[in-house]
């Protein structure tokens, strides 16, 4: 017995069942005390974190101007709303983007309607910003079941419980790779809807510039607009007070035909990096900033 199966059998269900009371606990809670306890618990001890260095690196590549006080505010917002993210997760299922309380401001709904009536599949592409698991709901609650790809939890039972929180959100998950690739031809062919994260760095992905400097960016969505000539449209959460959210539905982007398949995806790829960029600096404390995004 080796540290391998010390981390199987003792560590993963150690880690699972501190989340799933963690998760009970936010449950118990009405949403908004949940958010703001959630908050609180991020922005006190997320910064002290080891990874939080990566976080305050790629901040200053970002924002080479920014001073190290202004820095140390961003990081603590950062940890703020993943904290919140992290406590939202116990009420999906309670989110109408639809309901009159106010809880989600709706803005283009129009826009997944149109893309719903006509039928023939398409992609909605968001990024980590705000609670990106709303992005899915308004497509799910319009009747648009989309499929997404997701990148699968090394612990099983954390990743068993996970799929139980994406519950609400709906439609189907794949875990990436190339079983999960081909998911999602499969899916285009049929005239479904993609659900895509495409903010987070890809090793062996295509140089996209993003904040001034090349980053690593995964073409996918790109390749299958491209390939199966479907719209591609952008979905951005904000989180504008507590749990309280904007949700903003783009009409679909306008995407290169040159005919030279590489450059069009690297077009494509480059329009999407931009638009994040306009989204996170108008709210950089609700980006994730904790992927290793620039080379070293």
């Amino acid at each position: 017995m080796g540290a391998g199966w010390f981390r199987r059998s003792v560590l993963y269900p150690l880690e699972a069942a501190a989340l799933r009371l963690a998760l009970a606990a936010s449950g118990a809670m009405a949403i908004d005390r949940a958010s703001a306890v959630g908050g609180w618990l991020g922005r006190s001890f997320g910064p002290w974190l080891p990874v939080t260095r990566f976080a305050r690196r790629n901040l200053r590549l970002a924002f080479p101007d920014l001073s190290a006080q202004a820095i140390e505010g961003v990081v603590r917002g950062m940890w703020d709303n993943l904290g919140r993210v992290a406590a939202e997760y116990a009420h999906l299922g309670d989110i109408d983007v639809y309901a009159e309380d106010g809880r989600v401001e709706v803005v283009g709904r129009e826009n997944v309607d149109r893309l719903r009536d006509a039928a023939g599949g398409g992609i909605f592409f968001s990024a980590h910003l705000g609670n990106w698991e709303i992005a899915s709901l308004v497509a799910t609650q319009s009747g648009v079941p989309l499929t997404h790809i997701y990148r699968a939890a090394n612990n099983p039972f954390v990743e068993r419980l996970l799929k139980s929180l994406r519950a609400p959100v709906g439609g189907v998950h794949y875990p990436k790779g190339a079983e999960g690739a081909r998911k999602l031809i499969a899916a285009l062919g049929k005239g479904r809807y993609l659900g895509m994260l495409v903010d987070q760095k890809l090793n062996d992905g295509i140089a996209t510039p993003f904040f001034g400097r090349d980053a690593m960016t995964a073409p996918a969505l790109a390749q299958l607009a491209l390939k199966f000539g479907c719209p591609v449209v952008p979905a951005r959460v904000e989180r504008l007070e507590g749990a309280r959210f904007r949700l903003t539905v783009y009409p679909p982007m306008a995407l290169p035909n040159t005919g030279d398949r590489a450059a069009d995806v690297a077009e494509t790829m480059r329009r999407v990096n931009a638009l994040f960029e306009t989204w996170i600096r108008e709210r950089p404390e609700q980006w994730l900033w904790l992927h290793r995004r620039w080379p070293d």
